[in-house]
Formats: C-alpha cells, sequence, structure tokens
C-alpha cells in the first residue's frame, strides 16, 4: 500500500519536484556541515566532544557540524532563539501581537524580517562566545584577533545560510523548513551512531539495548497517537438564497488538534534549556573563583536527570501552551465562521463562540501539553531509576521524538497535496 502511494507521489509533477527540491538542500546542508573554519586541529576538537556530554548533545541537534567546527556550525539556533525572544515580545508589546496575529499575511512578513534581522546579532554572540569557550576548554588553539573576527563573521553567514534553506524549503519545498533541517542533521548522525554500536558490541550491555529498543517504540506510538488526535467540533452553515438559488444548510466540522504546536515546543525548550548549561560552561573556565563556583553548581544541578526531566516537562508543557496561544486563535477562527454563516449548534455566533472554542482548546490542550511532555521525559526518568545508557540514552528519546513528530507532519502536508491534485483532476 505505502508502496502504491510513494509511485502517486512521483509521478506527480510538482509534488515530485518538491521533494526532489528538499533531498537537493539537505544535500547542500550536510556538505556545508563539513567545511571547517580555517585553522582548526580536528583530531583535537573531536576527541574533546567525545568526552564532554554537553557538547555531544549540541553537536547532535547541528548533525555533528559543531563537532567539525564547521561554517554552519551553529545550525538554527540564533535564528530559533530570535523567533522566541519576538513571540515572547508580543505578549508584552501589544503592536508586535498585532502585527503578528491582525494584520494578516503583510503582518507576518514584517514579523519574520524582524526575526531574520534579530538572528544577525544573535549569530554573532554565539559565535565569539563558542568559539571562545572552546578555546578556553582547551579544544581549539587560541586564535589572533583578525582570525577569531574572521571565523565570527564565516559562522555567522553559515547561520545566516542555513535560515535561507530553511524558509527556501518552506516556500518551495514541502513541510517545515526549519524543523526538516533540525530532522536532517538528526538523522545524519544515524548511521556513524549505528557504526558505533556495531563495533563497541558488548553481550553485557544487551539489556541497554533492549531498554532503549523498548522506551522508543512507546515513545514512537505515543507521539503517532498525539500527533493524529484530534477534536472534531460539529458546525453548521445557515441556508442563504443568493438570486434563485439556496446556499448552506451543511453540516461539517472544525478539527482540533490535541497538539496544535507539534514539535515546535520540543525544539523551543532544549533551546532554552541548553542556554544556562553553555553559560555555566563558559564561567567555569574563568579565573573568578565566585564565578567559577556558581558555573559549577549549575553544571551539577543540570547534570542531575531528575532535575533535567522535571525542567524538560515543565518547559515543553508550557512552550505548547504559548506556542499555541501565538498561533491558534479562537477569536478569529470564530469571526470567519460567522462572516461565512457557520456556527457551533447550541452556541451563539460570534464571541460565545470564541470562548466555547477557546475553552475547549485548552482542555484539550492540557492533555496534549501533559503526553508530550511525560514522552519527552520517558528516556530521563528511566535513566534516573535504572542508570541505564546515561547520556545516549537520553539523547536517543529526544531525538526519536523529533523524528517521528517532523516525519508526520511531513507526511501529512505530502498525503494534503495529493488530495488537493486530485480534487484539481475532478
Amino acid at each position: 500500500m505505502w508502496f502504491q502511494k510513494l509511485i502517486l507521489i512521483f509521478k506527480d509533477r510538482q509534488l515530485r519536484n518538491k521533494i526532489l527540491f528538499v533531498l537537493f538542500v539537505f544535500v547542500v546542508f550536510r556538505l556545508a556541515a563539513n567545511i571547517p573554519i580555517p585553522g582548526i586541529d580536528l583530531e583535537n576538537l573531536r576527541r574533546f566532544f567525545q568526552e564532554n556530554q554537553f557538547f555531544g548533545l549540541l553537536n547532535l541537534f547541528v548533525g555533528g557540524a559543531l563537532r567539525n567546527l564547521s561554517i554552519v556550525m551553529l545550525g538554527l539556533g540564533p535564528y530559533i532563539t530570535s523567533v522566541i525572544i519576538l513571540q515572547l515580545l508580543t505578549m508584552i508589546f501589544p503592536q508586535l501581537e498585532k502585527m503578528y496575529k491582525e494584520e494578516g499575511e503583510e503582518g507576518r512578513r514584517r514579523f519574520n524580517q524582524y526575526g531574520r534581522i534579530l538572528t544577525v546579532p544573535l549569530g554573532v554572540v554565539q559565535a565569539y562566545g563558542m568559539l571562545t569557550l572552546l578555546q578556553r576548554q582547551g579544544a581549539i588553539s587560541a586564535m589572533s584577533s583578525s582570525l577569531l573576527l574572521t571565523s565570527i563573521l564565516t559562522i555567522t553567514g553559515g547561520a545566516l545560510f542555513l535560515m535561507w534553506l530553511g524558509e527556501l524549503i518552506t516556500e518551495k519545498g514541502i513541510g517545515n523548513g526549519v524543523s526538516l533541517l533540525i530532522f536532517a542533521g538528526i538523522v545524519a548522525r544515524t548511521p556513524t551512531e549505528i557504526r558505533r554500536i556495531a563495533l563497541t558490541w558488548n553481550p553485557a550491555r544487551l539489556p541497554s539495548y533492549i531498554f532503549f529498543f523498548a522506551v522508543s517504540l512507546i515513545i514512537i506510538a505515543g507521539v503517532v497517537l498525539i500527533t493524529e488526535a484530534r477534536r472534531n467540533i460539529p458546525v453548521s452553515y445557515a441556508k442563504r438564497v443568493r438570486g434563485h438559488r439556496m446556499y448552506g444548510g451543511v453540516s461539517t466540522h472544525l478539527p482540533i488538534n490535541v497538539n496544535p504546536a507539534g514539535v515546535i515546543p520540543i525544539i523551543f525548550a532544549l533551546s532554552l534549556l541548553l542556554f544556562p548549561s553553555m553559560i555555566a560552561n563558559f564561567l567555569t573556565s574563568g579565573g573568578n573563583p565566585v564565578l567559577v563556583g556558581l558555573a559549577q553548581g549549575i553544571t551539577n544541578f543540570l547534570q542531575n536527570p531528575w532535575v533535567y526531566g522535571i525542567l524538560f516537562f515543565m518547559l515543553v508543557f508550557l512552550f505548547t501552551y504559548f506556542y499555541t496561544a501565538v498561533t491558534f486563535d479562537p477569536k478569529t477562527i470564530a469571526t470567519n465562521l460567522q462572516k461565512m454563516g457557520g456556527f457551533v449548534p447550541g452556541i451563539r455566533p460570534g464571541a460565545n463562540t470564541a470562548d466555547f472554542l477557546h475553552k475547549i482548546l485548552y482542555r484539550i490542550l492540557f492533555i496534549g501539553a501533559i503526553f508530550l511532555g511525560s514522552i519527552a521525559v520517558m528516556p530521563s526518568i528511566v535513566q534516573g531509576v535504572t542508570g541505564v545508557m546515561a547520556f545516549r540514552f537520553l539523547i536517543g528519546g529526544t531525538a526519536i521524538l523529533i523524528v517521528v513528530s517532523v516525519v508526520l507532519d511531513t507526511w501529512r502536508q505530502i498525503k494534503a497535496q495529493m488530495e488537493m491534485r486530485e480534487y484539481e483532476r475532478f
């Protein structure tokens, strides 16, 4: 069945070209991830990443680009951070919120432009901080001022290049460009990890692999369930007479997903959760004993699997609500329904419908946020109880969560494109 669908996808010229375009961008991304900045001892750098768990996690989500100290070593971090900052500011500045929610496509375009502009200073700061941190950790040799400036500009340019590739995928390809590039970065490490497991195979570690496999299946099943689950709200359209014809009088439903935010809360939560660890690692190498002690305390605190799990759960839960509040507006939906003559049976059009949708949304969103947060921290819980595969186990659960969510979201968009083509032929 799936093979027949695959044939149908590639028979459609437009859909085939979109998928091939996405694959081409993946190839460009992987080539860029293997181009190092000048003046780097790669062997010394790789040894450092093998010994440092925190940087190993950062390296995972940029597809090994950080381990190679490539021109795209920051990945989409600066752009994601700028989006988080701007969306948080919409709750503080009414004008920004109005631009994002009420000014339509033009407002979204201006909002996105502000995000691109903010990416530049964030990229410069993160590039400088990362290079300085790696120098203090002894992973790379000391850089001259000119080499440091050149490297910062190159890395910032690489972050902007990835941002551009992500927007190209969203515009000309299929799926969400940012999510797909993060997906490509994670999947790119899979052959290396399989090879590592094969070379270091030890029958005594078989229970660890079984644990990982079992929890991975639970995570995959949970993500599929929560991504596909939705609440259908019945909607009826009043009969209207236009000329000599009668329109309306039909009943349909308005689907509301249990988790409308998709994988975005996980990406946002990870970005914020890694930030304190990055700052703490930066301060550990400083000369001030007070700051060093504080940084070591923060590092030890965050390395506790229970603390990490609780913080991760809370951030995923909060970002699920936050991102949904930013992107899903019940008031706008109720207004559009009223304009088209639609209404929810038993509910008055307008403000009452908006209140009803708001209540339904946040009831089911509570279930979605709890479930998504639980799936996200499940590997951390197992790690705290059993101590199995301490850090790689935690990475594996988070990576699977993102990969499955992105695959489901992209497949849903491909199916929508196929159905649209069928309607056009009809």
